[in-house]
């Protein structure tokens, strides 16, 4: 990477921070504008934010190893979080919003009890720190293999950036710079494609050089088996995910929650074929990556094929769509924290300023 692509990085997070810190007045405003984003918010906002809060570096790294060893089945894979968002959108969505629950503990006070909402509290506030580390530790890997700063200072770069705009404008901070990732990222993955096509002298080359079965969609390890299962997986974790729960239930009515799922279901069933076309291709132009090397495909065909500039674009794209399931984690954690456990249990008098703060700190607490 040359100097030109570190500047466009540094714009680009500057970008996603003002506009995270912009939205600090309206996160302040009442606790329903920080955790809920005001339960008014667009349907098309809430349905990009779900879908590219459903990325993580596993879009990159794990699903463009696979892409880059097997080809097709990538795609096949991702292809099952399509047939769950289907199911999410007709039978679930709508059902959260009639719930008529800020949060999905709160519906379990409401249908087990007390004791069942403080386990699950619990239990939810101990993944969280689980995940949140395993979607920073990717992030800074990825900004780790194209730079020359260590994997430790990337995460810590990352993690500040995200944190502070969390904190300050809680679910509307959140929603709108997962806009604004998800558009730049569209943008950087459709500049790569005929580029990198353009490296093997087009499509045609790709289905002549690929090795053999690449384009079967099954094969001996992910076996249609495995693509059931995964379908059942993926509707509980789309429809029952905290995370994902404040998409539906932050919306006006049940058709929009209905509508935010249905974004998700349409884009999934569009952006395998997008995003896996790349390691696909670098199969080609490099065939001799050995075991953990196909995790940095991406990155690699980017180096080789991007002008200056446009590297560091198509990275800060990257690295914001990953970031985007850190930063909804963060503010579900931070939700459930200062609602559920401070204001319920420690404070039920407090006010909803002082939750709002504790909220705040807890995010900070939470990435150091």
């Amino acid at each position: 990477m040359g100097k030109l692509d570190f500047v466009v990085m540094a714009v680009f997070a500057l970008l996603i921070f003002g506009i995270g810190l912009t939205f600090t007045r309206v996160g302040s405003k009442s606790g329903q504008a920080f955790f809920e984003a005001g339960g008014e918010t667009p349907w098309w906002i809430n349905g990009l934010s779900l879908f590219i809060s459903y990325f993580s570096a596993g879009t990159f790294v794990v699903w463009g190893s696979i892409a880059y060893k097997h080809g097709l089945v990538a795609n096949a894979i991702q292809l099952t979080m399509a047939i769950s968002g289907l199911i999410v959108t007709f039978f679930i969505a709508g059902r959260w919003k009639k719930t008529g629950v800020a949060t999905a503990a709160e519906y379990i006070g409401k249908r087990f009890g007390a004791a069942e909402k403080q386990f699950y509290t619990y239990m939810t506030l101990l993944l969280s720190l689980f995940t949140t580390a395993a979607v920073l530790y990717p992030v800074g890997k990825m900004v780790h293999v194209a730079t020359p700063y260590s994997l430790e200072t990337c995460i810590i770069v990352i993690g500040l950036i995200i944190v502070v705009y969390t904190a300050a404008g809680g679910l509307w901070a959140v929603l709108v710079t997962d806009v604004v990732q998800f558009v730049i990222l569209t943008a950087a993955v459709l500049i790569v494609i005929p580029i990198a096509f353009s490296q093997i002298g087009g499509p045609a080359n790709l289905v002549a050089k690929a090795p053999p079965h690449f384009f079967e969609p099954f094969n001996q390890d992910y076996t249609f088996g495995f693509m059931l299962a995964f379908i059942v997986y993926q509707t509980f974790y789309i429809g029952g995910n905290w995370s994902y729960v404040q998409r539906y239930t932050s919306v006006s009515n049940q058709k929009n929650s209905k509508k935010v799922a249905g974004i998700f279901t349409i884009l999934y069933f569009v952006s395998p074929f997008i995003w896996m076309i790349p390691p696909m291709i670098y199969r080609v132009i490099n065939p001799n990556l050995q075991g953990l090397e196909s995790e940095d495909a991406y990155m690699m065909l980017i180096q080789k094929v991007m002008p200056a500039g446009l590297i560091g674009l198509v990275l800060a794209g990257m690295v914001s769509a990953t970031s985007s399931k850190a930063n909804t984690t963060i503010n579900m954690a931070s939700t459930v924290f200062a609602q559920d456990i401070y204001k319920n249990l420690l404070r039920p008098k407090a006010s909803e300023k002082e939750v709002i703060w504790m909220a705040r700190f807890f995010t900070l607490v939470l990435v150091f």
